[in-house]
């Protein structure tokens, strides 16, 4: 059965699928807060992961959270990632050391700043159709 990309998806041999939260393209974030992001006409409600083969819900809630594992995806895409923009939460905190080391090895430059930096700074460059992607944490 075809997924339309809204919502779970039904069969009937497995009752309702759950499916990752993805938005299949580049689309600037329209407006940030309350726990979650709107962009592309949607809203999620959540951390976001912006990398170049689209918008996916990302499980980091706070700085502490932020770990190589957390970033899994941005490292398989690094080939296609000049700039990383990761939006801290409410404030800038810096990423770890050995994280950071990971990301110059990778060839990124991982930029951290509050989320609502990250937000504006990761609109410019995709209006500039930069190499950019972003990891941002959800703020009330």
């Amino acid at each position: 059965m075809a997924s339309s990309g809204q919502g779970p998806e039904r069969r009937p041999d497995h009752g309702i699928v759950i499916r990752e939260a993805h938005f299949p393209g580049r689309a600037p974030v329209d407006a940030y807060g309350g726990g979650g992001f709107r962009f592309a006409g949607m809203s999620h409600r959540g951390s976001i992961l912006f990398v170049p083969t689209g918008i996916y819900g990302w499980a980091p809630e706070k700085p502490e959270d932020l770990t190589r594992e957390a970033f899994e995806r941005v490292f398989a895409e690094a080939d296609e990632i000049e700039v990383l923009l990761v939006g801290t939460g409410a404030t800038l905190r810096p990423l770890p050391s050995t994280l950071r080391e990971q990301f110059r090895e990778a060839g990124i430059m991982a930029d951290p700043m509050a989320t609502g930096a990250a937000v504006r700074t990761l609109n410019v460059l995709l209006s500039e159709e930069r190499a950019v992607a972003a990891a941002l944490l959800a703020v009330d």
